[in-house]
This record gives structure tokens, C-alpha cells and sequence, in this order.
């Protein structure tokens, strides 16, 4: 894959609790500028970055449940409607990872009405599945990627970038061999260079999730 065309595939991320008073304007901006895919927010500033992308084929991305995944289905889908009323284009959602490891079938009820409330409310938003895979095993990573497409989810993600570890190459070609060529592969965590982001493509990833977006242009 060429250098020049990684843009594309870059969620331009600030999921930062602190940092400079115009982080949101300055994430807006270069995404603009760049071309990238979206940029990755928290919930809180999806409003301002919504505000500050209309009218640019940029996208607003935000989390939801993030980082732990450890919230009710009501609050899983409170969350996720919340931000596309303030105009997020893509959710990302942490999964219940006990669940998942334990007892799918409550994994399953904790992110289905997510699924189907905000697919009513947009039907052309983008779902996407957090996993952390640094924290499953092979089997429990094939699990999660058959629940995301069972319930819809557009994407699955590797990892948060606040667990233990982050993107893996090998994790990233499990996941695109799970999900055949139909499903969008996100990977996220530790992607730092043009090398980590080109590494991931080729594994098999279509989006990459890094604040360093702009070092890799």
C-alpha cells in the first residue's frame, strides 16, 4: 500500500481526559486537511467537533461505554443515542469482555438494543465493536467478531488503547479471517508510525484508530 494513501483510513483520536483548552479545533482541523476518515472523540465533545466538521466528508466518531465496557444495556444504548442526537456519525462500543469470555448469550442482550436503537434512529451510522484483545484468547476473539456481525456492527476494534496492550498484528488477521472481506476491521492501541499503520493494512485492518495521524502523512 502507498504512503499517500493511509489517510483514508485514519480516525484521527483525542480520547484524552485533559490537554490544551483548542485540542478539538486543532483534531478538526488537520483532519480536514489531511483527509482522514473521522476523528475519534469522547461523548462530551462530539457536539463541538460535529459543529466544527459540517459540511467536510470528515466523520465524528465517538465511544461509548469506553473504556471498560462494563455498563447496562440502558446504558450502553442511552450513551450511543445521546451521541448521534449530537451528531456522532460512528460508535464505537466496548464489550462486556466477562460476558463475552463467560456467557455470550448476556453479552449478546447487553449490546443488542444498542444495535437496534440506533439503527432506528440513523440507519446509516457506523457500529463498531471494541474488543481488546489483548485481554482474550484466539477463540474468544473469533467469538466476539461472529457477535458483532450477528448484531449488525459494522466494524470490529482491537483494543481501547487504555487496556494492558494495544493493536496486534496477528490479532487484526485473526479478526479479518473471522469476518471475511464484508466487515470493517478496525484496529487501535499503539499505532504510533507509517510502518505500525501499513503493518495493520496489510494484516487485513480497513480503518486504523492513532492520535499520530499526522506523523504518518
Amino acid at each position: 500500500m502507498e504512503i499517500a494513501s493511509i489517510a483514508k483510513y485514519i480516525d484521527h483520536t483525542f480520547l484524552k481526559p485533559d490537554g490544551p483548552r483548542d485540542a478539538i479545533h486543532v483534531l478538526c482541523a488537520e483532519a480536514v486537511a489531511a483527509g482522514f476518515a473521522s476523528v475519534c472523540v469522547n461523548p462530551a465533545e462530539v457536539p463541538l467537533a460535529a459543529r466544527l466538521l459540517a459540511g467536510t466528508p470528515v466523520k465524528v466518531c465517538t465511544v461509548v461505554d469506553f473504556p471498560l465496557g462494563q455498563g447496562t444495556a440502558a446504558v450502553k444504548c442511552a450513551e450511543a443515542l445521546d451521541a448521534v442526537v449530537n451528531g456522532a456519525d460512528e460508535i464505537d462500543a466496548v464489550v462486556n469482555r466477562r460476558l463475552l469470555k463467560y456467557d455470550v448469550a448476556a453479552c449478546r442482550a447487553n449490546l443488542a438494543p444498542l444495535a437496534e436503537r440506533v439503527r432506528a434512529a440513523r440507519k446509516d451510522a457506523v457500529l463498531k465493536l471494541i474488543l481488546e484483545c489483548c485481554e482474550l484468547s484466539r477463540g474468544e476473539i473469533v467469538a466476539g467478531c461472529n457477535l458483532a456481525a450477528e448484531l449488525g456492527f459494522d466494524f470490529v476494534k482491537t483494543s481501547t488503547g487504555f487496556g494492558s496492550g494495544g493493536a496486534r498484528v496477528e490479532d487484526v488477521a485473526l479478526m479479518r479471517e473471522t469476518c471475511g472481506p464484508g466487515m470493517g476491521v478496525k484496529a487501535a492501541g499503539g499505532i504510533r508510525t507509517r510502518e505500525d499503520a501499513l503493518a495493520m493494512l496489510n494484516a487485513g485492518a480497513t480503518r486504523i484508530g492513532t492520535s499520530r495521524g499526522m506523523d504518518m502523512l
